[in-house]
């Protein structure tokens, strides 16, 4: 039986990889973990290390405090203890009983059997209940979706890249787009604290401010994009060096 922690644990981290957007295969170039091992660690079939925890929260955009705090929480698989050096003496033989006497023994181990094994229930504590697995699935459609963010709804699990750009700083910038909520959003990384990136059509804006926001994903707000629209984003760098754009066209029949 899965001990409660290690089920909490199991659900944190797959809550933190459905916010990244990243694939197993996209996790192991992303991080020094490879594709199995985070199938095991994401699968709770593995403690994963702290530097792994570590490493998916960067991605996810979330302070690994917590999730450390519960990792450290969940026990280690317990090891068996060691076989002895040598084969202990066997018992002396018993001596037969029978009929009656047989019985009567038999009837006195039960009882005390039952009351020990009753005696031991009474002071166990009682069995929490499993969390419940996050629903799947995106929170919102089109129109609902604009001005969120698309991880916080869900709407990164499985994006299509219109364009990606190295800037002449080194940072990345991508346009995305999910076919699910109807939306696209631009994303930057590898930043510096005062980086900025934009997107049009919808205006949305997004500005690195902090160095743990510069060491992971930087996103805008969703904007509704039906297929064949067009749509830009800038990237506009702390130092005041002129801008970087990309444009593209969303999937689809193209605009009249």
């Amino acid at each position: 039986m899965t001990p409660p922690e290690r089920a909490r644990l199991t659900v944190a981290l797959g809550e933190l990889r459905q916010r990244t957007g990243l694939s197993l295969a996209g996790l192991a170039e992303r991080t020094t973990f490879s594709k199995s091992s985070w199938d095991r660690y994401l699968n709770g079939r593995t403690l994963p290390p702290r530097t792994a925890v570590t490493e998916l929260c960067a991605l996810a955009g979330e302070p690994p405090d917590h999730y450390l705090a519960l990792r450290d929480l969940t026990p280690h698989p317990r090891q068996a203890p060691p076989a002895p050096a040598s084969p202990p003496s066997p018992p002396p033989p018993r001596p037969r009983l029978r009929g009656a006497t047989v019985l009567a023994v038999l009837a006195a181990v039960c009882a005390l059997t039952t009351a020990s094994v009753t005696s031991a229930l009474a002071l166990l504590p009682l069995p929490r209940a499993a969390p419940r697995a996050v629903a799947a699935g995106p929170l919102c459609g089109g129109a609902s979706c604009a001005g969120q963010d698309p991880m916080a709804a869900r709407c990164a699990a499985a994006p299509v890249t219109l364009a990606d750009h190295r800037t002449a700083t080194g940072a990345w910038m991508e346009l995305r787009y999910s076919p699910v909520c109807g939306t696209s959003w631009a994303r930057m990384w590898g930043t510096r604290v005062g980086d900025r990136i934009d997107m049009t059509p919808g205006g949305g804006e997004a500005r690195v401010r902090t160095p743990t926001e510069a060491d992971t994903y930087v996103y805008t707000r969703m904007t509704r994009t039906a297929p064949g629209t067009r749509v830009r984003a800038c990237f506009h760098p702390a130092t005041g060096a002129p801008g970087e754009c990309v444009t593209s066209r969303v999937a689809g029949a193209a605009q009249p």
